[in-house]
């Protein structure tokens, strides 16, 4: 080896006297920090998953100043096992109702005598203790309700006890199928027993560490997060850091065919894989962190954790991985284990040497081809709706979701989670313009402290149709001239979210396309091919949203995307997307140096397809692994993510990139040149 490389930082990482020191010191500190360190805590608040400046999160921000919060009021819905109510279960319910403390004023008999309820505030200073004192208030039901009777919580404390209930154990649950997942298919990409447990090790160790910085550093900055980022953040760990790791490994395993020492060839192929690793990380990094221009906190705090996950993932698979590997000789590889002199990726007759030929006998065509199935696929995205309702959050329908349509087969159907308005007007004009409203059952005032009333608003339709929708915009028309007047509640914080990822859409998609561009514009020197490779992702996405709609809206049944669906699948699918086109385009670039660049960009398809391919599989198998979670929202991008890498992986990367490089040839890097 040269001075230079013996100096340089590969050599530091992969030195046979120093290998030792950079594996064993990050993983030590790793480890204590984790054994030393849970992950951060931030005390919630009601605020926190609502867009700032909207209308829902004024009247929350006014009820916070009277003592009370949204989500601390629950509904306990009383049925009939058969027939109707009489007096003596009546009086059974009163007394229980005064037990849990509901406001004897607050019970309601329906006029067809099935069922009534009552509204217990609960008191409680967090989500958590919401939680409990929701599943104390059930235990307490399913002891004393009166014979004959039923009893359910819905309202909005019960909607939180459920959600919360979902994510109960879920990030175990996630990171160990996630882990699953990842294992099974390292097994089947290098065919070894013994291998696949070095980056899965490396790589999950990686994403404890993420996990434990990410809410350190998000609480000490105070930036909000809610129980699905720590999730999304595994996923995306697991995923990115074993794709860095098959990249990795492929050049390492391809080097040592080529060079005795397993220290010298990993030099080679860290030196080789560094440029495109960290390209694809720092434009995922940046295009993460433009979710700090979203008006909802949570989202923010997605984007900041998931960027840390992204930086943890790319150091260890960096610096970490390969001075693991290096310490085992070739055996790490058995039973397939390297030998020198084995011949290059880029001379084998492989698979993806066949596709590549087929590729260069018919560019043209395949191009066309490739472009007008991922039109067709795209059809299905003029037909996407966004919006979903709280009934509609939960794959499998929780107790507070059935109760709340039982409630309202009874009562007016927007009994189970009212329409507030906060206010420092005068509280009678406010009554009196939220009475005037259609498809308005009733209007009261609740709560009076300081200046400030709550107005509860109880409506006729059920939450989440067009009907409930239209009446909170005709309220808040209503009331717009009140000074200091604001609707909130679950069907105004609903509209508000809609509104808010329509703004942020708007605002962080074209940036997010910006920002993959400039990547792409500063690691190949180009013009043509990072306009072309951002067309090419940009066509991914919108062929996997449709592809998916058609999916959602006919055999899974849902009826529309939630509203933060698209801007986080475009995020996904355009910042991890792009990662394959880099790996093929900085090996293509490498190759054409010397070979030119139609046969560099078969050499590089012939030694990247393989790993590509592999990386493309289990991104796509890990995302999906969301869906383990009874959660629509997860389920949704998991799905979109997953169709969507695998398109990329299979289509766009392994026939339209190297077919549009083939036909414009020396053109596919203008202006640089390609020696």
């Amino acid at each position: 080896m040269t001075d230079v490389s013996r100096r340089s930082p590969s050599s530091f990482i992969t030195g046979a006297r120093t290998a030792w020191l950079v594996a064993l010191v990050p993983l030590l500190f790793a480890v204590l920090g984790l054994g030393l360190l849970s992950e951060g805590d931030r005390a919630q608040q009601p605020t926190d998953s609502l867009p700032a400046g909207l209308d829902s999160t004024l009247a929350t921000e006014l009820a916070e100043q009277i003592g009370s919060e949204d989500g601390d009021v629950a509904i306990v819905l009383f049925t009939a096992d058969s027939g109707r109510l009489d007096e003596a279960r009546q009086a059974g319910i009163a007394d229980l109702a005064r037990s849990i403390g509901a406001a004897p004023e607050s019970l309601s008999v329906a006029e067809d005598g099935t069922a009534a309820f009552v509204v217990v505030p609960i008191d409680a200073g967090s989500a958590t203790a919401t939680i409990d004192e929701v599943k104390e208030l059930r235990d307490t039901l399913a002891d004393e309700a009166p014979d004959g009777t039923t009893a359910a919580v819905t309202g909005p404390a019960g909607i939180q006890a459920d959600l919360a209930e979902v994510f109960a154990g879920a990030n175990f649950r996630l990171l160990a199928v996630t882990a699953a997942v990842v294992a099974i298919l390292l097994i089947i990409t290098y065919r070894s027993p013994v291998l696949w447990v070095i980056p899965l090790l490396v790589v999950g160790i990686a994403d404890r560490l993420a996990g434990v910085l990410a809410t350190h550093v998000m609480a000490a900055v105070d930036v909000a997060w809610n129980e699905s980022t720590i999730g999304i953040l595994s996923v995306l760990v697991f995923g990115a850091g074993t794709n860095y790791a098959l990249l990795l490994i492929s050049r390492y395993r391809d080097e040592l065919g080529r060079t005795e020492s397993r220290h010298e060839a990993m030099g080679v192929a860290l030196r080789g894989s560094v440029e495109p690793i960290l390209a694809s990380a720092t434009t995922v990094v940046v295009g993460l962190l433009t979710l700090f221009l979203s008006l909802t906190p949570t989202t923010r705090g997605l984007g900041l954790a998931c960027a840390i996950g992204i930086l943890v993932a790319a150091f260890f698979v960096l610096v970490v991985l390969p001075a693991v590997l290096v310490l085992f000789g070739r055996w790490i590889f058995w039973p397939r284990a390297p030998k020198l002199g084995d011949a290059a990726l880029t001379e084998r007759p492989s698979l993806w040497r066949q596709v590549g030929n087929a590729v260069e006998r018919r560019p043209v065509t395949l191009a066309a081809g490739a472009v007008v199935a991922l039109a067709l696929l795209s059809v299905g995205l003029f037909r996407v709706d966004t919006g979903l309702d709280q009934a509609d959050q939960f794959l499998d329908k929780p107790e507070a979701i059935a109760a709340g349509e039982r409630l309202a087969e009874s009562f007016p159907a927007g009994s189970s989670s009212p329409t507030e308005i906060l206010t420092r007007a005068d509280v009678e004009r406010v009554v009196a313009a939220a009475e005037g409203v259609a498809g308005v059952a009733s209007a009261r005032v609740t709560d009076e402290v300081d200046g400030i009333a709550r107005v509860q608003v109880v409506l006729e339709s059920a939450p989440g149709t067009d009907a409930a929708r239209t009446a909170v915009e005709q309220l808040r028309d209503a009331v717009q001239d009140l000074p200091d007047t604001h609707v909130g509640g679950a069907e105004a914080a609903a509209l508000d979210e809609r509104a808010a990822a329509a703004r942020d859409r708007l605002v962080i998609l074209p940036l997010i396309l910006l920002v993959v561009l400039l990547a792409l514009v500063t690691l190949l020197r180009s013009a043509v091919a990072p306009v072309l490779l951002v067309a090419t992702v940009l066509a991914t996405y919108c062929a996997s949203m449709g592809v998916s709609w058609w999916l959602f809206s006919g055999p899974l049944g849902f009826e529309a995307l939630d509203a933060d669906v698209p801007l986080f699948a475009f995020l996904f699918l355009v910042a991890l997307g792009v990662d394959y086109n880099i790996f093929l385009v900085t090996r293509a670039r490498q190759e054409a140096r010397t070979h030119g660049t139609r046969a560099g960009m078969l050499r590089a398809l012939a030694a990247t397809g393989g790993v590509i391919t592999s990386a493309g599989i289990l991104l796509g198998a890990v995302f999906a692994v969301l869906g383990v979670l009874p959660l629509v929202v997860l389920a949704q991008l998991g799905l979109i993510v997953c169709i969507g890498v695998l398109l990329d992986t299979l289509v766009v990367r392994t026939v339209l990139v190297p077919a549009l490089a083939l036909v414009l040839g020396d053109r596919f890097w203008w202006p640089a040149a390609t020696d």
